[in-house]
């Protein structure tokens, strides 16, 4: 069994319905999802703002190469187009973290770093992250709390709650 962290990002089209078909998308594995955030762009890259969430996964039979390809086919749907790095998107899912039976699973290849790299530093993460697991700790890095603490209040400055905007989860 393995449960992961996953991020979702949209910027293009019809961002809440994209990060709604992504949460429908993982069906019954979803255990938890955080609010939506609008946020300002992140990379360098001229573009509009996100809306961002995080997922909280969890499935006997996916493990972290399973839930990258996942994220992948859910992309695809969206019409994913990969053109300019950290560039606009309609649907960007990281694998953020996984933890297996053994323990958290780390990987340096790279088409799957674990942990997902930035992390610590995106408060864009971080925040949602912390609404739906408040004892949450990224593994080789520390609690997210303290994480999200070092980045400074300035860190979420460009950060909005979205609560009319609320994804609905699978039943379990």
């Amino acid at each position: 069994m393995t449960r992961a962290v996953l991020s979702l990002g949209s910027n293009l089209g019809d961002r809440f319905g994209h990060l709604q078909a992504a949460v429908t998308g993982f069906g019954v594995t979803v255990r938890a999802v955080s609010p939506v955030y609008e946020t300002a762009p992140w990379g360098g890259v001229a573009q509009d703002d996100f809306l961002n969430a995080v997922l909280v996964v969890q499935d006997t039979g996916t493990d972290a190469w399973g839930w990258l390809r996942r994220g992948q086919g859910l992309e695809r749907a969206a019409e994913r187009v990969r053109d300019v790095r950290w560039g606009p998107r309609t649907l960007d899912v990281d694998v953020v973290t996984v933890q297996g039976a053994e323990g958290a699973v780390l990987s340096e290849d790279p088409e799957l770093l674990l942990p997902h790299p930035g992390t610590p530093q995106r408060a864009t993460v971080l925040r949602p992250w912390l609404d739906v697991e408040p004892e949450a700790v990224l593994p080789g890095h520390g609690p997210v709390v303290a994480l999200l603490a070092a980045l400074g209040p300035e860190a979420e400055a460009g950060m909005r709650l979205r609560d009319d905007l609320v994804l609905v989860g699978a039943p379990r």
